[in-house]
């Protein structure tokens, strides 16, 4: 059976790490593809050199992929076949290719995956958090008031949370997380998976933070953060519920915003403020 078929994009997971992670299918399709459309093309060239394949190779990167998906399109309905690669894992999963996908599929041409990889699914598999129902939220936003924000909205959420984070805003990150949903929430902090420095830490949230902050080597590298999902009701109309009040306290007198945050959220008036009536 041929790797490939004419005028067929195929959606190729490659290593977050360790090489020989490439599926024997991901390798044969590398190999027969008119071209490879890559985030990076000097990091490809460097995957395909150790696996001893010679493609060409596109640059497609967040930058340039709504100007250049129509001109793939084009090619591959001459009879192409493209191949599409982020830098490492399971491509669009917070990586380039969701408009050169979607054109290809609008044309009426053929999408097909070539599975492997994904350190979001590496994480969970290891983590020993419950994944029989999960969220993936990639990145948070770069800036701290953001990121405070989303984790905000995401501390009632039952499911498993799946998280990117870049080593320069770790710590920082860390911070707000335990800020968001408490210092006793579980939590698996994966760093540098299939790596030779290859970590995984499950602990408390506060104990991961704690962890990271006394060991330089625990900031280094690309991480997933895996936080067990809200599991009690009433934990979870509190932590709404102090959230209200901080900001109702801001224009609001603390025993009114106490009282509305309490009826909007169903949390305790007097665990958001323990104060008297005035």
């Amino acid at each position: 059976m041929a790797a490939t078929k004419a005028g067929t994009l195929y959606v190729v997971a490659t290593p977050i790490g360790n090489l020989g992670d490439l599926t024997a299918r991901a390798r044969d399709v590398l190999a027969a593809v008119d071209a490879i459309c890559a985030e990076d093309t000097r990091h490809t060239r460097q995957m395909l050199n150790a696996l001893g394949l010679e493609r060409p190779l596109l640059a497609l990167h967040d930058h340039n992929e709504a100007e250049i998906a129509w001109k793939l399109v084009e090619r591959l309905k001459a009879g192409e076949c493209l191949a599409l690669v982020s830098d490492a894992g399971t491509p669009l999963v917070s990586d380039p290719g969701y408009r050169l996908v979607r054109e290809v599929r609008a044309a009426g041409l053929a999408v097909s995956p070539i599975p492997g990889a994904c350190a979001a699914i590496a994480a969970l598999s290891v983590a020993g958090i419950p994944s029989d129902r999960f969220c993936f939220e990639g990145f948070l936003p770069a800036k701290g008031s953001g990121r405070r924000e989303r984790l905000a909205e995401l501390a009632k959420e039952t499911r498993t949370l799946v998280f990117y984070e870049s080593s320069h805003r770790i710590e920082e990150a860390l911070a707000d997380f335990v800020a968001a949903f408490g210092g006793e929430r579980e939590a698996v902090l994966a760093r540098e998976l299939t790596k030779l420095f290859e970590t995984v830490l499950g602990d408390t949230l506060s104990g991961i933070a704690a962890k990271v902050a006394a060991d330089e080597n625990q900031r280094k590298g690309e991480f997933v953060i895996v936080v067990r999902g809200c599991e009690d009701d009433t934990a979870a109309r509190l932590i709404e519920g102090q959230r209200l009040y901080a900001k109702l306290a801001e224009h609001l007198k603390p025993s009114v915003a106490a009282k509305l945050a309490a009826d909007i959220s169903g949390a305790p008036r007097k665990a958001l403020y323990g104060g008297g009536e005035g």
